[in-house]
């Protein structure tokens, strides 16, 4: 996607527990009805949602505070289910920042939103890094997954791109919605790869007891 088309507005899934990074791509069950609505009305424009978290976890609160960064994705697989559920993939795009929220008549919510500091996610651009300089953090994060349960493929990261290896781990990673918020708020791929080390340092000092990084 280029940049001149990106959209002015868009409708957002505020979901805690989740972030999305660029050039990453996740499934979704879609199944409350505000939410079918959305999936419906962009599959019929231009297949664009927006993902972005709650500030507080709250699922008494309908409208809860949002995070100032969420991630455009575009939804690339969509099947409904006999029960009426939307089964979706969605890719991450780019990140946006909210400039406001909408007023409309629609039950899901609207955010007027800018890309302009995060261009670069949109980008093709070699990278710099080596995976000779995640060793390191794949050694630390192989340990942190292995004592919280997790499975990662790591032969199948190993063939992506270094962008796509890092976002991956990010999402994956079982760090605190504080510490992906700000891996996702991240300028670049470099920044992003530091406080993954500083996280995980965290983790290895504290005998894997979490401490946010601010």
């Amino acid at each position: 996607m280029k940049k001149e088309e990106l959209p002015i507005t868009v409708p957002v899934f505020p979901l805690s527990n989740f972030i999305i990074f660029p050039k990453t791509t996740v499934p979704l069950n879609i199944f409350e009805p505000r939410y079918i609505d959305m999936i419906n009305d962009s599959m019929k424009s231009n297949k664009l949602i927006g993902m972005i978290q709650p500030k507080i976890s709250n699922e008494k609160q309908i409208n809860p505070e949002l995070h100032q960064v969420g991630c455009l994705g575009k939804i690339t697989s969509f099947r409904e289910t006999e029960d009426g559920r939307f089964l979706i993939e969605l890719k991450g795009l780019v990140r946006f920042r909210q400039i406001k929220e909408l007023i409309t008549e629609n039950k899901y919510r609207i955010l007027e939103v800018d890309f302009k500091n995060f261009y670069q996610d949109l980008e093709n651009k070699k990278e710099e890094l080596k995976f000779s300089d995640l060793e390191l953090i794949f050694k630390d994060l192989k340990s942190l997954f292995e004592k919280r349960g997790f499975i990662i493929n790591w032969k199948a990261l190993e063939k992506q791109s270094l962008d796509e290896t890092i976002n991956a781990l990010a999402m994956a990673s079982p760090f605190s919605l504080e510490e992906k918020q700000v891996l996702l708020e991240a300028e670049n791929l470099d920044i992003r790869k530091d406080k993954i080390s500083q996280i995980l340092s965290t983790y290895t000092f504290d005998n894997f007891d979490n401490t946010t990084l601010q």
